[in-house]
């Protein structure tokens, strides 16, 4: 394991605990040092280290359908030419917009737009569209999730 301009290059024993998280976020660290063979301080201390390293970025929950982000939306956006930097500054403050890629292909960027109803993405989707430097929006509102697959797991 080396850190090298703060890349971390995690050893096999940090991808092990980094495997079992992704398996259980809520795992506690007495299960994960039995599982892995070190004390609970090491392993402790590995995980501030990973953190500290941006290899775990945070811990996130799954909420039922009614939350804030009941409604979600991809919103691809053309932006006009020598724009992208001024358009994310505009985008940054929009609350909803959970993400924001910059990508290839037919569009400039796509923003991942959550909220409760589609009342709101609808008014989202109007205030991005009306953004300088916004040629055109096409979007796309997420019906069901199929699966969900976080960093290593094997396909289902």
């Amino acid at each position: 394991m080396s850190d090298m301009i703060g890349i971390m290059q995690p050893d096999e024993t940090d991808k092990a605990l980094l495997a079992l998280l992704e398996g259980n976020a809520r795992i506690s660290t007495v299960a994960l040092a039995r599982r892995v063979g070190l004390s609970r301080t090491t392993v402790q201390s590995r995980i501030e280290r990973m953190e500290r390293a941006g290899l775990i970025a945070g811990y996130t929950t799954v909420t039922p359908a009614h939350d804030a982000d009941a409604v979600r939306a991809h919103v691809m956006i053309t932006v006009t030419p020598r724009q992208a930097a001024s358009v994310e500054a505009s985008l940054r403050p929009i609350r909803e917009i959970r993400e924001l890629h910059a990508v290839s292909g037919m569009v400039d960027m796509i923003a991942i737009v959550g909220a409760g109803s589609t009342e709101t993405i609808n008014r989202v989707i109007d205030r991005i569209g009306m953004l300088d430097g916004v040629e055109r929006t096409t979007s796309a509102i997420i019906l069901s999730t199929r699966f969900r697959r976080r960093g290593g797991e094997p396909a289902s």
